[in-house]
């Protein structure tokens, strides 16, 4: 394709005749845009920052539930590595910029600054502060979202959560302040940009639920840092109801449904056969299927193998679990011989819009359950830890809507086959056994083990979080299949590139101040020295 110089000349020459044509008055200003003094209803702000918070949770059957340790990838090809091969981490600063946008909105439309928007904002940045502060340290907080500054310096990470349980102290009370009469009480707050679809009191329950989860994150400072009052402010919560809300039932979790729209991650119809390329967790049926817990019945299958040794699928030693720390070559040619169990066809592949399964879960009762009964064991408040434990349990199994004696129809790997069976459902013999009964001598144990198994395909990384604060239960490393240098779990994540990139300096002098000089996910930050 010879082109003369020439030619080139000519073709340019022609193209700056047209755009100067163009410059007397022919362009118009881009008509999707928004201009920069234009008013973007409130709605269409807290829409996306809804649905911007969704997607940093990465929702079930992701590459979160294998660091989890609840499913294991045996096929690379359509479920990933297993491998905690972690470098850079996203971050949440989109989120600060819109809440950003939401007050000045919503203060140009409503004309206050005391409106449920501001309210709602100050939620979402503490939210979205100590998402990305649990994953690395220390970050931009005080400075970050000014237009003026694009080099914000850090705030030290113990800074980054006083602030944000301050920001949700103040989001409780302003809702709190909106809510005069028993009709908005129980309105929706925004039935077109909040997907949750939550009332005023509920979101109320949303805020002080969260923040109870940010203060039991907290425990291993809760004894050298008496400015934070962790325990005071958890006890405080938990004694004052009416000041401070908290969910009562399933009924207030916060959660996103699924629908013939909004369709089921990560198999829709016709890909249901993938579903035998990913194993359940043997760190899961550790606590599970070795308990007798009928939560298995509901969410796995049978490892084929063992049906055909002539087990059944009501006999819990015939769910077997794949361990996270193999190698995915030795996993793969186990699953083609049947070894291992999976994820229940039936509840989570049979439908692109998840009716068979429940909805995902980012913030719940179940955990605020468990949570006070932590913190009952701990001393922090006066309540009684066995209750709190009883009822965390409870509210898991009427979650995956297990009843006492019901009958459960147990499928297959992929739904190729008929129905394997049933096994019926039995909540009092599994609360009967000696690791499941509460036992004050081991009763963060049984806590921790049993929030763990409550967080089977929802909340995020809470699992993980909670297992790097507690080390409960066991998750399985030193094996290849961990992937590190070591072959153990990392502790944190590196900076997101962009602080890198674009904030090189304060990045440097934050990573000095923590971790020596070495940006390495090993190190342990503050929030879990």
């Amino acid at each position: 394709m010879k082109i003369s110089f020439k030619y080139i000349v000519v073709i340019i020459l022609a193209m700056g005749s047209v755009i100067s044509g163009c410059q007397k008055g022919d362009l118009l200003s881009n008509p999707n845009v928004a201009a920069e003094n234009a008013t973007v209803p409130v709605s269409l702000i807290l829409n996306h920052i809804t649905a911007n918070m969704l997607r940093e949770e990465e929702p079930v059957i992701s590459t979160v539930y294998r660091y989890n340790q609840e499913i294991v990838s045996n096929y690379s090809y359509y479920f990933g590595s297993n491998a905690y091969n972690w470098s850079n981490t996203n971050h949440t600063y989109d989120m600060i910029r819109y809440c950003n946008q939401l007050e000045l909105q919503a203060k140009r439309q409503y004309n206050s600054t005391t409106n449920v928007y501001f309210a709602l904002s100050k939620f979402f940045k503490a939210y979205a502060y100590i998402w990305l502060s649990q994953r690395v340290g220390d970050i931009p907080m005080t400075q970050a979202g000014d237009v003026n500054n694009l080099t914000p310096a850090y705030d030290n990470q113990h800074d980054v959560y006083k602030n944000s349980l301050a920001l949700l102290d103040t989001a409780n009370t302003m809702i709190g302040a909106l809510m005069s009469t028993p009709a908005v009480i129980n309105s929706k707050v925004d039935a077109n940009g909040d997907i949750f679809g939550l009332t005023y009191l509920q979101w109320r329950k949303v805020i002080n639920t969260y923040r109870l989860r940010v203060l039991l994150s907290l425990s291993k400072r809760a004894d050298d840092n008496a400015d934070l009052n962790i325990k005071s402010q958890f006890a405080t919560i938990f004694g004052s109801p009416d000041k401070y809300p908290v969910m009562t039932s399933g009924d207030d979790n916060m959660v996103y449904r699924y629908t013939t729209v909004t369709m089921y991650p990560p198999n829709r119809s016709g890909n249901a056969p993938y579903n035998n390329c990913a194993n359940i967790s043997k760190t899961f049926f550790n606590v599970t299927a070795a308990y007798n817990d009928p939560r298995v019945f509901a969410l796995a299958v049978p490892a084929p193998a063992q049906l055909a040794a002539g087990k059944q699928v009501n006999d819990f030693t015939a769910y077997v679990g794949e361990d996270n720390g193999k190698s995915q070559g030795l996993m793969s040619s186990f699953s083609a011989d049947g070894k291992y169990s999976s994820l229940s066809y039936n509840r989570y592949m049979s439908s692109a819009s998840g009716a068979n399964a429940e909805p995902y879960i980012l913030i719940g009762y179940t955990e605020l359950c468990f949570n006070i009964a932590e913190a009952a064991y701990r001393g922090w408040i006066a309540a009684d830890a066995a209750t709190w434990y009883l009822n965390g349990i409870n509210a898991s199994m009427k979650w995956y809507g297990l009843s006492q004696g019901q009958t459960l129809t147990i499928g297959n790997v992929d739904g190729t086959k008929p129905n394997q069976g049933t096994a019926i459902v039995d909540i009092a013999g599994f609360l009967a056994n000696p690791n499941v009964t509460y036992n004050p001598v081991n009763g963060l144990t049984q806590i921790l083990t049993q929030k763990y198994v409550a967080f089977f395909m929802n909340s995020g990384f809470e699992a993980y979080y909670n297992w790097r604060r507690t080390g409960i239960p066991a998750f399985s490393q030193g094996g290849v299949g961990i992937g590190t240098a070591s072959n153990m779990i990392p502790l944190r994540w590196q900076y997101p590139q962009d602080e890198i990139n674009y904030n090189n300096n304060n990045y440097k002098a934050a990573v000095s101040s923590q971790f020596g000089g070495t940006d390495d996910v090993n190190a342990k930050m503050w929030l879990i020295k």
